[in-house]
Formats: structure tokens, sequence, C-alpha cells
């Protein structure tokens, strides 16, 4: 049987400003359906080759594929319904199937608007797209759709989903197989390397309010650090990768199995020939404060920090329980290991001002990081915070939720000014390092790395891809009161389906985490360690404390 997936052709000037990245679902999907037997998969990046549905209609004609398989985030699912419809115009009798957090949740509304979608695969899809591809090649598809757990789809005009299956307990199973990509397609612009996105654990144990990870993945689980080393391995080796990003929300939760995979990197030599960086959060930092220079021992050259949002209000919000100027220590720590730090700004929300808007650059250029990040609020409809401001969002195009399109109008702002207002924060905080400190403050590769990175930001506003601006006709200031977000009007609200969502034994389990998740962690917790306003370090979530050190 001819399996072939294709990765759909959406870009929003986000985050793949940085390069071309790699589309690890596949990779980690074809891995486990190797395992199964099928070895006749194929791919195709329509995003990274920038496909015309014409040109992706004409390849995937020639493969002639048995099943087309598709995944989808919430402001991609548009792109993906129509990469399955070109396959019913083109492969009629080729089975359509989807996966994907948008379509997990919002199965519904994707099986009402796209009837030409075959099933869904409904969460963490290794398991359950395997046993769908064999139910396929045994010919008991779609007969027997109804005795395979964790799927979707329509019957007599019905929709149906079945039970949830169980998450992947056994993580030693999960063996992704690279080889699927292309990988000189996928490279890390500030570094000009091959970048790959491999995964430490899954899922998280905490329940932030703007975050759907914790509710895609259900249960906290964290892969043996040498299987996720052996990967990293194999994708150096073999695939010449340079550079990579650990995919987990926040893989340093558990803090002995985080070291020991850095631990592992540093006894196989890997730092001399690989780089990367992670997400985390500045409760971790505070956490392991004494180990960062160990953790850029290991390779660790980049720090994303979730500082969210510099107003207090929003901290509390977004329950990430920390202090402002606690973001401030963190980012300095960081930077005494010599590690870059960036710092994310979520800006957008209801209570946004102009003058909320001047305190996050003020706050950015006082906390001094190497890279500031502002991204737009963007309400996942699965999330707890969507379901507290449903009545304050007005736009339900979701190809806009992309984290650069003003979803949210502040009530004291226009999303034009809001915009306009984010560029003014991104022109004079990168203005200023540019002159003033990427070409003169440290040699080699920290001052490199940053000289690529303002590269990467340069060619994207050259190039007017940056945050949409070309799209949306954003010239400057004085354009703020013209632009044209092409928000598709058509669009309505539609509720998620998630009463259905956790499998008994993932209730257990998920309880049971919760409990883990506010145990003391490490001897420094047990040392009631404060944070530098005195206050006790809480966890994602409003625990007092993080993940047990087990």
């Amino acid at each position: 049987m001819r399996i072939l997936f294709v990765h759909p052709n959406y870009r929003s000037g986000g985050a793949e400003i940085a390069g071309t990245w790699p589309p690890a679902w596949v990779a980690y999907l074809t891995g486990h359906l190797r395992q199964a037997g099928f070895d006749d998969i194929h791919f195709i990046d329509a995003m990274t080759d920038n496909l015309t549905d014409a040109d992706l209609a004409k390849q995937i004609e020639e493969v002639a594929p048995d099943v087309v398989g598709v995944t989808a985030i919430t402001p991609s699912i548009y792109r993906a319904e129509d990469v399955l419809k070109i396959a019913q115009d083109v492969v009629p009798r080729a089975v359509r199937v989807m996966g994907g957090v948008h379509a997990t949740f919002m199965y519904k509304q994707v099986l009402s608007e796209a009837p030409w979608v075959d099933v869904i695969v409904r969460g963490e899809g290794e398991e359950i797209c395997t046993e769908l591809m064999l139910a396929i090649e045994d010919g008991r598809f779609p007969a027997e759709r109804h005795k395979i757990k964790g799927l979707a789809f329509t019957d007599n005009d019905q929709i149906v989903a079945t039970p949830a299956a169980s998450t992947v307990k056994d993580l030693s199973k999960i063996k992704p197989d690279w080889s699927v990509l292309e990988w000189s397609k996928y490279i890390y612009i500030p570094l000009g390397t091959r970048v790959a996105i491999p995964n430490l654990a899954r899922g998280c144990p905490f329940t932030c309010s703007f975050c759907s990870q914790w509710k895609f993945w259900r249960d906290y689980r964290v892969r043996d650090p040498k299987d996720v080393v052996d990967e990293i391995e194999d994708l150096v080796d073999n695939h010449g990768v340079g550079f990579f990003i650990l995919a987990d929300e926040e893989p340093s939760i558990n803090k002995k199995k985080f070291v020991a995979f850095c631990q592992e990197l540093i006894d196989r030599g890997l730092p001399d020939r690989v780089k990367w960086g992670i997400n985390t959060r500045v409760t971790d930092i505070y956490r392991d404060r004494d180990l960062l220079k160990f953790y850029r021992k290991a390779g660790l050259v980049h720090v994303s920090l979730g500082t969210e949002a510099a107003a207090q209000m929003k901290l509390d919000v977004f329950n990430k329980e920390t202090k402002v100027e606690e973001n401030k220590e963190a980012i300095r720590l960081l930077r005494e290991a010599d590690i870059l730090v960036e710092a994310q700004f979520i800006v957008g929300l209801d209570n946004e001002t102009p003058e909320t808007l001047e305190e996050t650059y003020q706050m950015a250029w006082d906390w001094q990081p190497d890279l500031a990040n502002w991204s737009m609020y963007t309400p996942w409809p699965f999330t707890p915070l969507f379901q507290e401001l449903k009545d304050q969002v007005e736009v339900f195009d979701f190809s806009r939720y992309n984290f650069v399109t003003p979803i949210m109008k502040p009530a004291a702002m226009e999303r034009g000014e809001l915009l306009d207002g984010v560029m003014n924060n991104y022109r004079r905080f990168y203005m200023k390092k540019a002159l003033f400190h990427y070409p003169w403050r440290g040699t080699g590769f920290r001052r490199r790395y940053l000289l690529g990175c303002l590269y990467a930001f340069l060619k994207a506003g050259v190039g007017r891809t940056f945050y949409d601006l070309g799209k949306v006709g954003y010239t400057g200031p004085q354009s703020k009161h013209k632009l044209d977000f092409h928000f598709d009007e058509t669009r309505t609200i539609a509720e998620a389906q998630m009463d259905d969502w956790e499998a008994s034994a993932d209730k257990a389990a998920k309880a049971a985490e919760r409990r883990e998740a506010v145990k003391a962690q490490t001897i420094e917790r047990k040392r009631d360690f404060k944070m530098p306003n005195g206050a006790r370090v809480k966890a994602c979530g409003g625990g007092t404390q993080q993940m047990e050190d087990v």
C-alpha cells in the first residue's frame, strides 16, 4: 500500500522567517508505520517548496497513493482541507486522512465544511494512524472503522467520534524516520546550517490558560534521554544537522531527565558538532541557576523565555505565576552563562493600550535580552482562556489565528494601531541592538549568531514577509488606519468537542500527575528557595512546586 503525507502550504511571516522548518510530524508517523511493515511512504512538503495547488495536484497524481494524509494546526486548517480536496479530484480512490491538534478538537466543524475528508485521527498519531493504515491495507476500512479508537468520520450523514484512544505509553517505540525528509531544504538562517525539531517529552503537567498542548497530549511523559540522543546523533551523522530545537513546551520540567540528556550529549562529544535551543520558564531558570553553565557546555545556546507579558495583570490572566522583576533576573542569569536569551511577549488582549505596548518595549530594553518577540494573543478555540473571552472574539477566520494577526481588538485601540505599535517596538529594539550591541559585544559564536538573527529579520523585513506586512498593506505608521487583514467574515464560531476526549486510563494518570506537580522537585525547593522579591517559586498553572525530581 502506498501512503503519501503532505504538509500544507501555509505561511504567516512568523516563525518561518528564521528558516525552513522540517515537519517533524511526518518523521514520527513514518517511523512508527515502518515498524509495522509499511515501506512505500512518500512525502510532499508543499510549504517549504511553496507549491501552487496546480503543482501539488500534479505531484499527488504522479505518486498515485492509496492513502493521502495531512496535518494541521489551527491557522493551516483550511489549506489542509484544500490538500485533501485536491486529492479527491486527482486520486479519488485514495483514502483521505487528517490529523493534528485542530482537527482533534474541531472535528465536527472540519467534517461539516470539508465532507471530502474521509477520516480524522484524533490525538497522538503514531498508534492510531498505524492501526488505521492496517485496517485500510486489509480491506477492513471503512466497514470496521467504528472499532478503531481515536477516529472521527461521517457515517450516513452523522458525524461519529469513536472513544478516545490512550496516549502512547511505551515511548521507547517512538523511533522517527528522519530519512523521509529532504534535508537540504531545512536551513536555520541565523547559523546557516540544517535544523531539526526532535522531541524529548510529550505533554505538560501544568495548565496555562492560553495553551492547548496540555489538552492535546493529556499526560506528561518523558522519553529515555539516551533514545533522544541516539536520534540526535543520527540527525548529525546522517543528515548534516547542525542545530536543533527541542519541540517540547518546557523540556526542563523534569530536571533529572533534562540533566541526563545534557550529560549524554557531552559524553558523545555532540556539543562540538551541534548546538540547540529550547523554550522554558523563568521558574526553571531560577531552579537550575547553578546548572546553566553545564547546559551551555552541553550545547544549549538559545533559550526562548516565556515572560509572556510585561503588565503584571496579564501574567495573572495567563496563570504564569511569575513577577515582572523575576523575568529580568532570569535573563541576567542566562546571559552570564553565555546562553542567548529571547524574551517572548504576548500583546493584544482587551486591556492593551498604547501605554502598555510602550511598557513592554521599555521593559524589554531594560531587561536586555539578546532577542525580543512580540506575539499577538491568539485565542485557540479549545483553550480555557478562549472560553472566558469568546464573547469578545469577533473573528472566526482560523487562517488568521497565526500569532501575527490581531484577532482580538483591544477596547482602546484599532487593530491597525495595535499592529503599528508592535512594529514600532520591533523597529526600536532591533535598530538599537544592530547599532550598539550585535556588532560590538562578544566575539566568535555569540556575535555570529546574533548577526545571523539580525540578517533573518532584515531579510523578512525587506521582503515584507515579516508579520504578513505585505499582505495586509502595512508600509509604516502612515498606513495603520488603512490596513486590510482579509478576514473571511463568513466564518462563524464553532464549539470545540472535548467531552469525549479523555480515555479513562488517562484521567487517572492525569490526576496523578497533578498531584506530583505540587510536590517538592529539587533540593533547592526543599530549602524553600524564593525569588528575589521573596515570593515562593510557583509552577505554570499556579502550583507551588513543579514536577518531582524523579
